[in-house]
């Protein structure tokens, strides 16, 4: 998109890249579907376990309607069976991020693709859309993390209804942004011309926090894809996506296969509701008859604020680096229940200790407020847990000695049915 074609890499991306979560549910029903070239024994299709999600359910609020995800139109099921589906077609999907035989040195390329979903319309909405770029970049880079990856390069994929190239031309170059910025504000203020105008400062917010993210995961903006698409966008929309790429040495390759029962859940604090489960935060804040302005109830922050950040995840390839760790989740769309088994062997499970760590206050604010039932709310968000380790006990203890916010979530256990337990 912005910083250049890089065509030849982006087709040869489209060819080996592969496997999102297996069903990245991004607030909407989007579904990655990377290819994976088997490795170690995290290859093949993903079973799609059937979790045991009906244990300790209750329902959480008093009044009102008990809200879903797919009642907010995003069926996590339907993903599923369109996984299940193309794996007919392309035998080896399912994970976080797929893997292709770069060289003859036995190493991969891992790519991983992903998007914001409808947390893009909450952006538009306040336009605060600085933080959404960033957004975007974390989302691919922490999928690229999981397989003990450094994340290289990032291109992304802009889509809109209109585009003005005079202006984008000037926008592509990163070094006028801010000149260029200062310049519409001013128009805007003195002037007060067309909304294409303001849509051109959210635009530029946009770039630059996708170039921020780029910083802060020190990968590089590689280029993308620029859309121009009539008809399609009402005036003002717009869409994106990225897709994160790497390079690992297979004997380095964190894959899951040599996890066992014993082994201990670690688990990464997020900074909030991350990029999933927007749709059915949307169907909250309808119910709630609040605005994205107000008061979070029980917090000292807007409702806004607590829903805009994320956080990446670097700290967990020094974690890597010093042994032991076995497996890892990144906690997105479908939440514990539907990232965490797939990482595991088959027969294995997790126990996940109840009041291990502090529920963050704006997911009991939307279990309340939108009656939603445990078992959907472990299934649609992260519940204050971005990534999660599986480890051996030995690096267990390392672990939380030596990283200040890390929780002692769980364990693996022997479980034919491959789900996940509370207890």
């Amino acid at each position: 998109m912005i910083l250049g074609a890089c065509t030849g890499l982006s087709c040869y991306l489209a060819v080996a890249s592969a496997k999102p979560n297996p069903i990245k549910s991004n607030a909407s029903s989007a579904i990655r579907h990377d290819l994976c070239c088997p490795i170690g024994g995290y290859s093949g299709v993903l079973s799609m376990s059937t979790s045991k999600r009906g244990k300790n359910t209750v329902v959480a609020g008093a009044g009102g309607e008990s809200l879903t995800y797919r009642g907010a139109g995003v069926d996590i099921d339907a993903g599923y069976e369109l996984v299940r589906r193309i794996a007919k077609m392309a035998p080896g999907i399912g994970g976080f991020g797929g893997f292709f035989p770069s060289a003859n040195d036995g190493s991969y390329l891992v790519a991983s693709m992903d998007g914001v979903g409808t947390k893009l319309m909450l952006a538009l909405e306040t336009g605060i859309l600085n933080t959404i770029g960033i957004d975007l970049v974390a989302m691919s880079v922490n999928n690229v993390v999981t397989s003990g990856t450094k994340p290289l390069g990032f291109l992304d994929y802009y889509s809109t209804g209109h585009l003005d190239v005079d202006v984008a031309e000037k926008v592509m170059d990163v070094h006028l942004m801010l000149w260029f910025e200062l310049w519409v504000y001013w128009l805007n203020r003195a002037y007060c011309v067309s909304p294409l105008v303001s849509f051109l400062l959210l635009i530029i917010q946009v770039i630059k926090g996708i170039v921020d993210g780029c910083k802060q995961s020190d990968c590089a903006l590689l280029g993308g894809e620029t859309a121009e698409m009539p008809g399609l966008y009402r005036e003002g929309d717009f869409d994106l996506c990225g897709c994160a790429v790497g390079i690992a040495k297979k004997d380095s390759v964190i894959d899951g296969k040599n996890i066992i029962a014993g082994d201990i859940l670690i688990g990464l604090p997020s900074s909030g509701v991350h990029s999933n489960g927007f749709s059915l935060v949307r169907s909250v804040l309808e119910q709630s008859g609040l605005s994205l302005k107000d008061k979070l109830p029980g917090g000292d922050i807007t409702i806004v604020e607590a829903l805009i950040f994320l956080i990446f995840y670097q700290q967990v390839l020094d974690l890597v680096s010093k042994g032991g760790v076995k497996g890892i989740a990144h906690i997105t769309g479908g939440g514990f229940t539907e990232n965490i088994p797939p990482v595991f062997p088959e027969g294995l499970g997790a126990l996940i200790y109840k009041d291990s760590w502090e529920v963050p206050i704006v997911f009991k604010w939307l279990q309340e407020a939108g009656n939603i039932q445990d078992s959907e709310m472990r299934r649609t968000f992260n519940m204050g847990i971005g990534m999660v380790l599986v480890v051996s006990p030995e690096a267990a203890n390392r672990i939380l000695d030596d990283v200040e916010k890390a929780y002692r979530i769980g364990e693996v256990i022997s479980d034919n049915d491959m789900g996940v337990t509370y207890g």
